[in-house]
């Protein structure tokens, strides 16, 4: 058997699928998941502009926190996907995504 040479190789960074990446779920690597506290979410959309992995979800769902204040959207996070990086949580300028231990 012999190898191809690098002719034959296909091109590298080449996505030849695209929208292949839901089939993979990779939220089990990871050890710390973020938690959203809807109380102190401010809906800035830091945490979803800065989410490499759009794991971060912006829900049509209202949402009406103890103090009164309405918001029309809602952060979820989805966890098939999550790989627990802490970004999110970093970038949070409300403080609202805290990472807490992954348990199985």
């Amino acid at each position: 058997m012999s190898l191809p040479g690098w002719k034959q190789l296909p091109i590298g960074v080449v996505i030849l699928n695209p929208g292949n990446s839901v089939e993979y779920k990779t939220g089990e690597w990871r050890t710390l998941r973020p938690e959203i506290d809807q109380e102190k979410c401010i809906r800035c959309r830091t945490c979803w502009t800065f989410c490499p992995e759009g794991a971060i979800l912006e829900v049509s769902e209202p949402y009406k926190t103890k103090a009164g204040r309405e918001f029309k959207l809602t952060y979820k996070v989805n966890y098939e996907h999550c790989k627990g990086c802490g970004i999110c949580s970093n970038e949070c300028p409300a403080k609202a995504i805290a990472m807490v231990e992954e348990v199985i």
